[in-house]
């Protein structure tokens, strides 16, 4: 019986990732750089910059290589432009069309983004992080075998995850999560699980539609 508890944790963990869209996400060189950064100036005043004083910044990354930009000045005014980008390990380019490119040198880390000396923080959805636990697990395999899911988002973008089996084995993951629209990529040691995802305020569904596969969580 084990080895079906393990493999269904397995297929929760690995297999449940796949969708006619995975692939790309997945396979994107930068995943950490997904999803949306903010600036926040640390005064009333803002910062100045060519004639405007800006108190926070707003950028957003997607893995189609595209990016919004948006800027709130202190009157209240929002500047917004968008385009696409090129990424190396050391530098991101803006290319915006009718505007010269613009290059950046960046640090990276899962929930902090070092963009030309400016610090930016990444911010997951309001009701997203919190302490999930499985009201209903259905799908082939592991639904039969698996009792509890029970996860744990964290705000920086860190997560816990523990699988019960019927049998009462339990298996544990730890790592790095990130979002993209209504998908979410769970990062660990030995694999990465890539889910669909419905958030209500109590109540978040993991889906797979090409293998049937949906968890209800509850918030705890």
């Amino acid at each position: 019986m084990l080895k079906y508890v393990i493999l269904a944790v397995t297929l929760f963990f690995t297999t449940f990732s796949v969708s006619s869209r995975a692939t790309d996400l997945t396979e994107f060189d930068y995943p950490l750089l997904l999803g949306d950064w903010y600036w926040f100036s640390n005064t009333d005043a803002g910062v100045e910059s060519e004639g405007a004083n800006y108190r926070a910044m707003n950028i957003k990354f997607k893995s189609n290589y595209r990016f919004v930009i948006r800027l709130l000045q202190t009157n209240g005014n929002v500047e917004e432009w968008d385009g696409t980008y090129d990424i190396d390990e050391t530098t991101v380019t803006f290319l915006t069309h009718g505007q010269p490119e613009q290059q950046h040198s960046y640090m990276l880390s899962y929930n902090q983004f070092l963009l030309d000396g400016a610090r930016f923080t990444k911010l997951a959805p309001e009701n997203l992080p919190g302490n999930w636990r499985s009201s209903q697990i259905s799908g082939q395999d592991v639904g039969e075998v698996v009792s509890e899911i029970a996860l744990s988002l964290r705000p920086d973008f860190l997560f816990s995850a523990e699988v019960s089996g019927k049998n009462g084995k339990k298996k544990e993951h730890r790592g790095i999560y990130f979002i993209e629209d209504d998908r979410i990529v769970l990062i660990y040691e030995d694999g990465q699980q890539d889910s669909q995802f419905s958030l209500g305020s109590n109540t978040l569904t993991l889906t797979n539609k090409q293998f049937g596969m949906e968890a209800v969580m509850r918030r705890e």
